[in-house]
């Protein structure tokens, strides 16, 4: 209801019944060409035809016990009490189908909407107990819709943090990964810090306000990362690129890329901050960080290469690399490489702008050197149709300088016009050859 009314692109059909699982799955059988039952036990089951995705829920509360890691489910009997449980308001509105189309809204949904406020339906306390990962649906929907969240519940979420440790780290990782995903991610993981929500489930994020970073005269470096964050965002391209977005690995590089800095920081002489060597600290820290939520090892894998990989450039512009030093940074980033541009790029953001142009110019010319030893890489590895030995074999002749020059015409030849099939370039070589005589 509330992306129709937004006008927003509606993914699947969600309607609430009074009818329990079993029998909502029966009424789907007879319309959905698939279906199927993995949160039956939560009480919702869903169906699919010609691309319409329908779930049904049976009317529900859902509640943690204190010490439990799944909510207990109950089933409800009327629409507007499933209302009332719901997590804010804006999804606490329905169209009720029977006995006449109405519409429902006994929490003020469409004003909140309007308003663009993010409120729970029920005292946010006793929302926020019911369910703790509504807390982080609040960052979320900030972040996805760009709305405010209202002051008692911005107050509850920064008194009732804590109960974020009840709820399963998969849960968190699910919702975690759907908010830096979301269009504008700095607005829901700035009201993760300053609800005190990041200092459970991602620690390193806050720890970062701590160090700051004189040598790129930031306030801090969480305000780098999120800047960083930001630009790279912007450096996505469409589903057509080379880094379609959104991208999860190139956003959490982005965010995480200096969380080494708080753990190697040093004042040196002159007033001075380094950080050496925090790119391999950061990777390490990353990596212990990504798999306690529950993220896969391909992600794990990816996002702590590139952090690890990050500060590489940055050697660059000191003086000419050699060939080879630019074959091994792209070899290094392998299939990362279009991501590690970008992440390059955004850690940019020096506001000296002739900083800026000078080491701009010098990632352009890294990516051309880039571009063209591939090429060169690629050319070499051409071969033609047939090999030496059977040159000779063909044409009936011994090793020496003729094999070289018929070698040469043949990769010319398949140069211009591609692969052509052993037969049909030892025809072309018969006759290349009867005009040399």
């Amino acid at each position: 209801m509330r992306d129709l009314i937004l006008g927003r692109e509606v993914g699947d059909l969600d309607f609430a019944t009074n009818l329990p699982p079993d029998r909502s799955l029966a009424a789907l059988r007879h319309w959905a060409r698939k279906t199927w039952e993995l949160g039956r036990a939560y009480g919702t089951v869903a169906g699919r035809r010609d691309g319409v995705i329908v779930e049904v829920t049976t009317y529900r509360t859902e509640a943690y016990e204190p010490d439990s890691r799944k909510p207990a489910v109950s089933y409800g009997e009327t629409l507007e009490g499933d209302l009332t449980r719901r997590d804010f308001t804006i999804n606490a509105m329905a169209v009720a189908l029977a006995p006449e189309i109405r519409f429902v809204d006994p929490h003020g949904g469409l004003a909140d909407l309007a308003a663009q406020v993010l409120r729970t339906p029920a005292p946010a306390t006793q929302s926020f107990d019911d369910d703790p990962l509504r807390m982080m649906r609040a960052a979320r929907f900030a972040a996805t819709l760009g709305f405010d969240v209202a002051e008692a519940t911005l107050t509850a979420m920064s008194a009732m943090a804590d109960r974020l440790e009840i709820v399963s780290q998969e849960r968190i990782q699910a919702e975690l990964a759907k908010l830096i995903l979301a269009p504008a991610p700095r607005r829901g993981l700035e009201l993760l810090v300053y609800t005190g929500i990041a200092d459970l489930i991602l620690p390193e994020l806050p720890a970062l306000q701590l160090a700051v970073d004189s040598a790129h005269h930031h306030k801090d470096v969480y305000e780098h990362s999120l800047t960083v964050l930001e630009r790279a965002i912007a450096m996505e391209t469409g589903p057509d690129g080379p880094v379609p977005k959104p991208d999860l690995v190139l956003r959490l590089a982005a965010l995480l890329h200096d969380i080494g800095k708080p753990a190697t920081r040093r004042f040196e002489p002159g007033g001075q901050v380094s950080f050496h060597h925090h790119e391999v600290v950061g990777a390490k820290l990353a990596a212990r960080r990504l798999r306690a939520l529950r993220f896969d090892t391909a992600t794990i894998r990816d996002v702590t290469r590139l952090i690890e990989l990050h500060m590489r450039f940055h050697g660059y512009g000191d003086g000419a690399w050699s060939d080879s030093a630019v074959r091994r940074y792209v070899t290094d980033a392998g299939p990362l490489l279009e991501r590690l541009h970008r992440l390059a790029r955004a850690d940019c953001t020096t506001q000296n702008s002739r900083r800026a142009e000078r080491l701009a110019f010098a990632y352009d010319d890294l990516e051309r050197r880039a571009a063209e030893l591939a090429e060169q890489e690629e050319l070499k590895a051409i071969r033609p149709d047939l090999n030496g030995d059977q040159i000779m074999a063909i044409l009936r002749i011994g090793p020496g300088k003729d094999v070289g020059r018929a070698y040469r015409f043949l990769l010319d030849l398949r140069m211009e016009q591609g692969p052509l099939g052993e037969a049909a370039a030892a025809d072309a070589l018969r006759t290349w050859w009867a005009a040399q005589l």
